[in-house]
């Protein structure tokens, strides 16, 4: 049976959010990395560049396997075992760490992603079984620069942040967040206390706090266009290198 998509302008730009220059750049990663190698059985059925498309389709769209199948003229499984072998290596690169001398204002904030896998989520306060993603980015670029690992949903942002590696990642930044992250070292906003109304100054600070940090609801809701990130149905690891993959597909679309 033959497919319908291949890794054509048009089927690229109308399906990945990405131009075709910034997805050749993503194949290009993706081969350095060794996503060209066999996957342990038979030989790939699909050159490289249509197997990047078919995960790049899978994490913008959500389609299940049996939906994607006949649009590359594929089995289901053999759509399964793609994305098994290259979501991992569309993960986002690590960053450079901040230069001594070198004054780097970053953002973090959570977000809680929709999750099937009761291992990886929990119930949250979206009354679903979520999972809570934390993402660093670049104020002045506003490209993501570290992502952690998923936590469950019911827990504080404070606690996931300090569980995970971002910190370390986040070494010799001024890091800006909200107000749940209070004693975890980050800049946060002033906090009114009862009986003891802010100063002016502390609420003019506040305010430009929150125009600054706005910076990070505004990646969260361009990621969110990969529909993976509204419900995933992944297992495992399976959010994680998601999360990784869209961070870095953001970041392509942004600068290349």
């Amino acid at each position: 049976m033959g497919g319908v998509l291949r890794a054509e302008p048009v089927w690229v730009e109308t399906l990945t959010g990405l131009r075709v220059r910034q997805f050749e750049g993503l194949v290009r990663v993706v081969r350095e990395r060794g996503g060209n190698g066999p996957g342990g059985g038979r030989p790939w059925c699909l050159p490289l560049a249509d197997r990047v498309l078919l995960v790049a389709v899978y994490y913008r769209t959500n389609l299940t396997m049996r939906q994607l199948a006949p649009l590359f003229g594929i089995s289901p499984a053999t759509v399964c075992r793609i994305v098994r072998r290259l979501g991992p290596l569309l993960a986002l690169e690590a960053a450079d760490r901040p230069r001594p001398g070198v004054e780097r204002l970053w953002i973090v904030d959570g977000t809680l992603v929709p999750v099937r896998d009761r291992t990886v989520g929990a119930s949250s306060r979206n009354y679903r079984f979520s999972a809570n993603v934390q993402v660093v980015i670049d104020a002045d670029t506003r490209l993501v620069v570290a992502t952690a690992r998923p936590a469950p949903g019911n827990k504080a942002d404070a606690h996931v942040w300090r569980a995970s590696d971002l910190p370390a990642a986040c070494a010799g930044a001024t890091v800006l967040a909200d107000g749940a992250y209070l004693d975890t070292g980050l800049v946060v906003p002033h906090r009114r206390r009862a009986g003891r109304p802010l100063l002016r100054a502390q609420e003019e600070d506040n305010a430009e706090h929150r125009r600054v940090r706005a910076r990070v609801e505004h990646t969260f809701a361009r990621m969110k266009n990969y529909k993976i990130l509204r419900d995933c149905r992944q297992k495992g690891d399976g959010l994680h290198h998601a999360v990784q993959a869209v961070a870095h597909m953001h970041n392509l679309a942004r600068t290349a």
